[in-house]
């Protein structure tokens, strides 16, 4: 599952205004928040501060982390953890959102999105950095089995307001769905607002509404995942377009900078929850687009933690919009993923996502 890295998204102005033209006034505010940063473009409402908008942002950011941050000891999902079994906690509104989808999300991928990983991802080494080392001397198969015993999403539940756990040990870590939740609750205080053109992006997930300062629908580019591309030097490969008049809701996740090459093979930092292992094959960049980031979130590290092959058919049976970039002689193949030419990649994409480029 992806624990650290995002595709980098970049925002794409549509057209430029003549000195004759009149707009509206457009702000821009960016902040710290989950590991990363916010940016956040909208049109400005009439007589309502930027630093009041910032302040009710910022304190809507520090309640989300308050609830499933487990980098603080005193939040909600930090306390979960530390749970014994068969014990009841209450948790808030924020943390019932997010166990909801992220329960939806777990049965529809057959496990592929497990919150309860962790301990899969600590026994390969891939918490924080990731190297070859642990590939060299590779878990048993009895370590595996037992990081795996305290993988238990099904031994958890969520009763409205209050969740308990079934076994000692399991906990939680939302870093896979959490920043689409915060985009989410991002655009919702700006909508308090009454604002209704918006970007906000966190980390790489992004939510858009109404039109961008040249008044037209925003439009959000995918980068080709080049291992060594970083925010100023990249290459787009595709772009994805609001609808006019509409919303989107977009998370692209990828392995290609945290992956390493054993033995002729790419391996990524994600592990797959229902084999034990990381993840070989498996498509360098998966965008989707749903009715909410934090939903696009969820199932962008759910398509990323399986073989490319199997993702795309989930993604066709499940009716998703998601959009692939993968090397056209392959997933398997090393050598392109080092390539900053776009001829070494292609973009795979389910009906879905073809209707929502239509005329791209």
């Amino acid at each position: 599952m992806k624990h650290a890295s995002c595709l980098l998204l970049t925002l794409i102005s549509l057209t430029t205004l003549t000195a004759c033209d009149r707009s509206p006034e457009y702000a821009y505010l960016e902040g710290e928040t989950m590991g990363t940063s916010y940016h956040i473009r909208y049109q400005m409402p009439n007589n309502i501060s930027e630093a009041d908008i910032k302040a009710d942002i910022d304190e809507r950011l520090e309640q989300v982390n308050a609830s499933m941050s487990t980098y603080q000891d005193d939040s909600l999902i930090s306390e979960f953890n530390r749970l014994p079994a068969d014990e009841v906690m209450t948790v808030g509104a924020d943390f019932e959102a997010v166990t909801t989808t992220a329960k939806e999300v777990y049965e529809q991928s057959n496990g592929a999105f497990d919150p309860t990983v962790m301990p899969l991802v600590e026994l390969w080494g891939f918490g924080k950095t990731m190297t070859v080392d642990r590939l060299n001397s590779p878990p048993s198969d009895m370590e595996i089995l037992q990081a795996k015993s305290l993988l238990d999403f099904n031994g958890i539940t969520l009763d409205g307001m209050t969740i308990r756990k079934d076994k000692d040990g399991v906990g939680l870590d939302f870093s896979a769905i959490a920043k689409g939740y915060g985009v989410d609750v991002i655009a919702d205080v700006l909508k308090d607002y009454e604002i209704n053109s918006y970007m906000v992006e966190i980390g790489g997930e992004v939510a858009t509404q109404g039109v961008n300062d040249g008044l037209k629908p925003w439009q959000i580019a995918i980068d080709a995942p080049v291992i060594d591309s970083t925010v100023t030097e990249r290459e787009t490969i595709a772009v994805i377009r609001q609808s006019q008049g509409g919303t989107l809701n977009l998370a692209t996740s990828g392995n290609y900078r945290n992956s390493v090459i054993f033995d002729g093979k790419r391996y990524s930092h994600t592990i797959d929850p229902t084999t034990g292992y990381p993840i070989v094959g498996g498509a360098p960049s998966v965008s989707v687009v749903a009715d909410s980031v934090m939903l696009a979130d969820a199932w962008a590290t759910a398509l990323t933690a399986m073989p490319y092959d199997k993702a795309l058919q989930m993604a066709m049976d499940k009716g998703l919009a998601v959009m692939f970039v993968v090397p056209k002689n392959g997933v398997n193949d090393v050598t392109n993923t080092t390539s900053s030419s776009l001829e070494d990649w292609k973009v795979v994409q389910t009906p879905e996502m073809a209707k929502l480029r239509e005329g791209d």
